[in-house]
């Protein structure tokens, strides 16, 4: 009868690099989801937002505009908005945060006056963005699937639809 022996040449094993670096990994997810609690916990106060809070998920096809892009399409469609206006953001959340920095920088510096603020809404996917009071949940295979307040009223829309599929392209516009 043999001897049954310990061999733990068999479990895989990190190197010290490799450790440190899935440590650094781990650390860095913590302190985005803490910052993300606490923009929760502040609800709205009116302060200048980063995309930084939000990492993309390549696993969801997310992938955020550069600043400067974002900063783009949000100037061009506040140009022509009023107080009447209703702008949907489909699927874009990095071009709804600097819709939203602009209007608080607007606002603060009075270059927008309460006249030029439009209605802004977040359609989007990633419940991480239920922070906002503007989130509403979207998903492209129901696009239809709106609050009833919403159909027919919107003035300005921006979609980025999240993957290049036919059925997600020709659903999402």
């Amino acid at each position: 009868m043999s001897e049954i022996q310990d061999d733990d040449s068999d479990i895989p094993m990190l190197s010290g690099s490799a450790l440190d670096a899935l440590k650094e990994f781990y650390a860095d997810r913590d302190a985005k989801e803490k910052e993300l609690e606490n923009l929760k916990a502040k609800k709205n106060t009116g302060d200048i937002l980063s995309m930084d809070t939000f990492t993309e998920n390549w696993n969801d096809s997310q992938f955020w505009y550069s600043q400067e892009t974002a900063d783009i399409f949000a100037r061009e469609l506040l140009a022509k908005c009023d107080n009447k206006s209703r702008i949907a953001v489909i699927s874009a959340p990095s071009a709804f945060v600097q819709l939203k920095n602009i209007i608080v920088s607007s606002a603060a510096s009075t270059s927008m006056t309460a006249d030029k603020i439009p209605e802004i809404y977040l359609l989007e996917f990633d419940e991480r963005f239920s922070i906002f009071p503007e989130f509403v949940f979207y998903d492209y295979k129901f696009p239809l699937k709106l609050p009833p307040s919403m159909k027919g009223s919107i003035d300005h829309i921006i979609c980025d639809p999240p993957f290049l599929s036919e059925d997600c392209q020709t659903k999402g516009n």
